[in-house]
């Protein structure tokens, strides 16, 4: 049996993982590991990826806000492939679920790329128009 979780590594206690000799792994870089645990990592990330593309949960990976960069950043990394980021864009602004924050991002931006938020309220008119979340 495996267990899969996302966790948001602001709030991580490195200190259990410590006790336990864990660290993190690059999801590219894992090594062979014993018994079927690469097909349990493997099995856990088609899942991630059937979850990311049916429901919003890729919204929980950032604290609050995020830049589109940053959100486009993490699915790429999430099914390890490049996307379109005009297609990317037009997709998410399609299912009209996030809200523009008045606030850009100075610090890892070049060009001060504005901050979103997801609304939780959007996605539920959105669903209830019969629609399918799908990234």
């Amino acid at each position: 049996m495996a267990y899969y979780a996302l966790v948001c590594l602001e709030k991580f206690d490195a200190s259990l993982a410590k006790e336990h000799d864990a660290k993190w792994i690059n999801i590219t870089e894992i090594p062979e590991l014993i018994f079927d645990h690469n097909q349990m990592v493997e099995d856990a990330l088609t899942l991630l990826r059937y979850k990311v593309s049916m429901q919003p949960v890729i919204f929980k990976f950032f604290s609050e806000k995020f830049t589109l960069p940053a959100l486009q950043s993490l699915y790429e990394a999430i099914y390890q492939k490049p996307t379109d980021k005009r297609n990317f864009r037009n997709k998410i602004a399609s299912m009209d679920v996030l809200d523009r924050l008045d606030i850009k991002d100075t610090e890892s931006s070049k060009r001060r790329a504005v901050y979103y938020i997801f609304n939780e309220e959007k996605y539920k008119a959105f669903l209830e128009s019969d629609k399918c979340f799908s990234l």
